[in-house]
């Protein structure tokens, strides 16, 4: 009893020792938060979350100049309005807007709604995916179970009039409000994600010109629930080459992408899709791109506030200059492609980094996010929301900085509208042409 008397007290006693970037103080709660209502007689809990935000980046943002960025100055501008917010939801997109001064997309404040859905895995949203292509919003994809679908909005289209205005003056006007965030091409992924997610049964009225000019359609849509959740695609292509696309970097899809390594180990070039896979846990990443190497490699960097390894009990649970484990046995050594678009993130844009500098993979399609920074988990904040702030920065093994750049592709590919209305994958088709191109020279080298 006595052992675990003094073993306890040290626990308590000396926490910020044997944690001390808290990591075992942000397990998360077990059940979703109950939304704090606004306005309130009193506004103590709101200056806690305002203090605690404060206090949180400029004790241990891992980049100690933060950015350049005068924080105290921040602050001055945004209390008085977080103070004056009259909604729940004023007041929490303030909150985050105060983090999105950092420029960083991983340093931003969820509310207690957003907590509940992520918990509940959920998204609430118009059930579309838009972008902007050489000077007009297209549709680039629909769910099935949306309002949008049984409107008639496919693939392809064009979206001409948000509530009666030009598509692309409201989202100018979207993009001018958002928060700041990694790059421009970013931000712009906020401004729609604005614009498409939303209260459950929020409607917007949409006008929307088929691609073929045969008619329009004017349609009032309702946001609905979908189920989210990481999803693994594996199989060999008509061309005979591997194929392997996933959404989140997790324990359970690296477990399903090894054993798809391991089911393809015997294709002549391996296809890895990480378009629009926003990525996850940074091990797993390290892991899946150890597959593809017989010898151990130097990792990325780890760039902390103290130049020091985050720990846990003493363990370095992130090195500073880790040394990622190979196993010769289970390595796939063909040739390999990795694609990549704008909305390739954090832990995908560690592995295609890694991937291109030690000359291991040849990527195609089009730059990453510029968002390669880490948190190691979510912090409960006062008023039920919670918080995710950068504690890791990281320089590849050749000592590139992604997060604010991207990952170049070695060969580009960019996406046009006729791409969209044809459902043609221009990227697809290249990194097939590439693998063809490098399997028959080997073939000739054999001969």
């Amino acid at each position: 009893m006595k052992i675990i008397y003094v073993l306890t007290t040290l626990l308590l006693t000396s926490c910020s020792v044997i944690d001390p970037n808290n990591i075992l103080g942000r397990s998360g709660r077990m059940e979703p938060p109950e939304v704090t209502p606004i306005p309130m007689a009193s506004t103590t809990w709101k200056r806690d979350a305002i203090d605690t935000v404060f206090e949180t980046v400029q004790t241990r943002y891992y980049d100690p100049a933060l950015n350049g960025v005068d924080w105290v100055a921040a602050r001055r501008t945004y209390e008085p309005l977080l103070l004056a917010a009259k909604t729940d939801d004023e007041f929490w997109e303030l909150l985050d807007k105060f983090t999105g001064v950092l420029k960083d997309s991983h340093t931003s404040v969820h509310s207690p709604k957003d907590v509940r859905n992520a918990r509940e895995q959920e998204v609430h949203a118009l059930g579309v995916a838009l972008a902007e292509i050489e000077g007009k919003m297209l549709v680039t994809a629909v769910n099935g179970d949306s309002d949008a679908y049984f409107a008639g909005v496919r693939s392809g289209m064009t979206v001409t009039h948000i509530e009666g205005e030009p598509a692309l003056n409201y989202l100018r006007k979207l993009e001018a409000n958002v928060r700041e965030t990694s790059t421009p091409w970013t931000r712009k992924r906020v401004a729609f994600r604005k614009l498409l997610a939303g209260d459950v049964d929020s409607k917007i009225l949409m006008q929307f010109s088929r691609s073929n000019g045969s008619g329009e359609i004017i349609a009032t849509l309702k946001r609905r629930s979908f189920a989210t959740g990481s999803d693994t695609t594996v199989r060999t292509l008509p061309s005979g080459y591997g194929y392997i696309r996933f959404s989140a970097f997790s324990l359970t899809s690296q477990s399903r992408v090894l054993a798809g390594i391991e089911k393809l180990k015997d294709t002549p070039g391996l296809i890895i899709d990480i378009r629009n896979n926003g990525g996850g846990l940074a091990a797993a990443a390290q892991n899946i791109t150890m597959r593809f190497f017989t010898e151990d490699k130097a990792g990325a960097k780890a760039l902390t506030r103290d130049g020091k390894p985050i720990t846990v009990l003493f363990y370095p649970v992130i090195p500073i200059s880790p040394v990622l484990k190979a196993n010769a046995a289970l390595a796939y050594t063909k040739p390999l492609v990795i694609l990549t678009n704008e909305s390739s993130a954090s832990a995908s844009e560690l592995m295609a980094s890694l991937l291109q500098d030690f000359g291991r993979a040849t990527i195609v399609g089009q730059r990453t996010c510029g968002c390669l920074l880490g948190y190691i988990g979510l912090m409960d904040l006062p008023g039920g929301g919670q918080m995710a702030y950068s504690e890791i920065g990281y320089r590849s093994p050749k000592g590139r900085r992604i997060e604010g750049e991207g990952v170049m592709p070695d060969i580009a590919i960019a996406l046009t509208a006729d791409d969209i209305i044809t459902q043609r994958d221009r990227s697809l088709e290249a990194a097939e042409a590439h693998l063809t191109g490098i399997t028959r020279t080997i073939k000739d080298v054999i001969k």
